[in-house]
């Protein structure tokens, strides 16, 4: 049983960033889904963004007992988050920079 990721067989390694991707696919989708943001998840579940961006992306993995945290905030059942997103997500971020800020609307 290999214990480190250079130990891993390719297949297997292929094999964990599916699973990877389809738990952070599902993490996403129910986030936006909720209006939640990256840093709000992150805050309400003890993670730092940077780890919620790596595990949305399925660049991270997550202990097991993080899943409870994440789903507690995503107020869902922890296996709702092993189940595969319904759309899945682009593989390119958006990088727009800021969104452009609404004008108020002008009084009569």
């Amino acid at each position: 049983m290999p214990t480190r990721p250079h130990q891993s067989t390719e297949e297997q390694t292929l094999r964990w960033a599916a699973r990877r991707a389809i738990v952070g696919g599902r993490i996403r989708e129910l986030r936006l889904e909720q209006g939640l943001s990256q840093e709000a998840l992150a805050l309400e579940s003890g993670l730092s963004r940077n780890m919620i961006i790596g595990i949305e992306w399925g660049r991270k993995s997550v202990a097991y007992e993080r899943l409870w945290d994440i789903a507690a905030v995503l107020e869902c059942d922890v296996a709702e988050l092993l189940v595969a997103a319904r759309r899945v997500a682009s593989s390119d971020p958006y990088r727009g920079g800021r969104r452009p800020m609404q004008k108020p609307e002008e009084s009569p």
